[in-house]
């Protein structure tokens, strides 16, 4: 399995997902799994950091979409960081770059959640 996913609570409400590897139909279960556990234990406000994401199909958009909708029933946010050139373009031809707030680090993203 090409995928690692790491959770880290930063603050009351608020985590970052790392994942590292492939994101596609053989991956994308272990991603769900990994996030859907992060929000149960209250983490409604998420940043996925895909800088360690080499590749991501339309399953793993999914994943993130499933889970930006779960976030949102809690009045929450998913913000994503990514300065990969592949990947930023999957987001902006789908029209996901409209949906997902994407940053270029994680102090970045950490600075926009705490701005508000």
């Amino acid at each position: 399995m090409d995928i690692k996913v790491d959770k880290r609570k930063v603050e009351e409400g608020l985590g970052i997902v790392d994942i590292l590897g492939e994101i596609d139909v053989y991956t994308s279960s272990w991603v769900k799994e990994a996030i859907a556990e992060f929000i149960k234990e209250g983490n409604y406000n998420i940043i996925i950091n895909l800088e360690g994401v080499r590749y991501i199909d339309s399953t793993g958009l999914g994943v993130l979409i499933g889970a930006l909708k779960r976030v949102k029933e809690h009045e929450g946010s998913i913000s994503l960081i990514c300065t990969n050139p592949q990947i930023k373009k999957i987001f902006n031809i789908t029209g996901l770059s409209k949906i997902f707030a994407i940053y270029k680090s994680e102090e970045e993203a950490l600075a926009a959640h705490k701005e508000g």
